[in-house]
């Protein structure tokens, strides 16, 4: 039997998805993949992959010395776990996709005598604090943007793109005219500051735009009532939602999007094409370096989140009162898409292979 694919990810959405994404363009190939991940994680779930496995696994950046300890001690627990798993299924190649799921399974190929070659990909435009670590010990890096900052300059690397959602697909572009569907996502981490900061920018445009805006926006359960409320008072129609399973069609009709800038939403943009807004975390520097790329692409304005309503209600107004300029972004966003970014990585992945 041939040595399979081992796919190590988990986590939130932006790990995983690239990571569901690679397993379905390579059992359509006919290869064998295997995915190990935490018990943390979702991932275990997915209808996507026919040989699951679990392993132990923690960060331990930014916590007490006592937590970061024991959470240590649950990645060595991991890395028996793996190597194990690892050696009995013989694997070809592990792909590690970030996180701390990630973590475990490339160390543990790593000790294996015969070993399977480890790949790394990143979701940004820098590597994330676990891709880094995991670095020194790969033997080749996918990157999802031209310039990725971070990545020991002997490491052997490749840009593949990010692979995005199935379904999400680029589609032209049509300036708003009677009405401006304004999307807003807040990813997995950042919703909830939207569900404030939203309408009280929207509530400062001119009654004229205002009135135009048809809105669908991402937001937690919790705060979904109050922010409705509010929306209503200020005369903007909404569909709110904590997700939304239909977002390659929302990207698809949107005229202009406000977001975090997560790996998979910077990735998303630019393949549909769709100008944006982005407001980075503002803990989070994979996110200010993947706006300030897209920006630098002419697909996206960056507003920090510190600026508040006023700053984010003034690019709004500008942006909406120039259809233009949305043209040129999303022309701009497009040009950075790399739309077969899953059938890239898997390419490496087989030139990888050893048998």
């Amino acid at each position: 039997m041939e040595r399979p694919v081992v796919i190590a990810a988990g986590g939130t959405g932006g790990h995983f998805f690239p990571a569901q994404a690679l397993a379905s363009v390579l059992a359509a190939r006919g290869r064998r993949v295997v995915l190990l991940t935490d018990a943390r994680s979702s991932a275990a779930k997915s209808e996507v992959f026919a040989e699951v496995f679990v392993v132990a696994g923690a960060g331990i950046a930014g916590r007490t010395l006592f937590r970061a300890a024991k959470g240590a001690l649950a990645i060595a627990r991991g890395v028996a776990a793996a190597r194990s798993i690892l050696k009995r299924l013989d694997a070809s190649v592990v792909v590690g996709f970030g996180g701390y799921p990630a973590v475990a399974p490339v160390l543990a190929g790593r000790l294996l005598r015969r070993r399977p070659v480890l790949i790394l990909h990143d979701q940004n435009a820098v590597l994330g604090k676990a891709n880094r670590f995991l670095s020194r010990f790969a033997d080749v890096v996918a990157t999802s943007f031209a310039q990725t900052g971070g990545v020991p300059a002997e490491l052997k690397t490749l840009l593949t793109g990010n692979p995005v959602r199935g379904g999400i697909l680029p589609a032209p572009y049509e300036a708003p005219v009677e009405r401006i569907r304004l999307l807003v996502l807040g990813g997995s981490l950042g919703a909830k500051i939207f569900a404030t900061l939203m309408p009280e920018a929207l509530a400062l445009l001119p009654v004229v735009l205002r009135e135009k805006i048809d809105l669908t926006m991402q937001c937690p359960a919790g705060v979904l009532e109050a922010a409705r409320a509010a929306l209503t008072g200020g005369g903007v129609p909404a569909v709110l939602a904590p997700f939304f399973e239909n977002v390659a069609e929302l990207l698809k009709e949107a005229h202009l999007v406000v977001a975090r800038s997560g790996g998979s939403t910077v990735a998303e943009l630019a393949v549909v094409g769709r100008p944006a807004v982005l407001i980075p975390l503002t803990i989070n520097a994979d996110q200010r370096a993947n706006a300030a790329a897209l920006a630098q692409a002419g697909g996206a304005v960056v507003v920090e989140q510190g600026e508040g309503a006023a700053a984010l209600a003034r690019v709004l107004e500008e942006l909406l009162m120039s259809p233009k300029t949305l043209v040129e972004m999303a022309a701009g966003a497009a040009r950075m898409g790399i739309v077969d970014a899953a059938e890239k990585l898997a390419d490496l992945v087989e030139r990888e292979m050893v048998f």
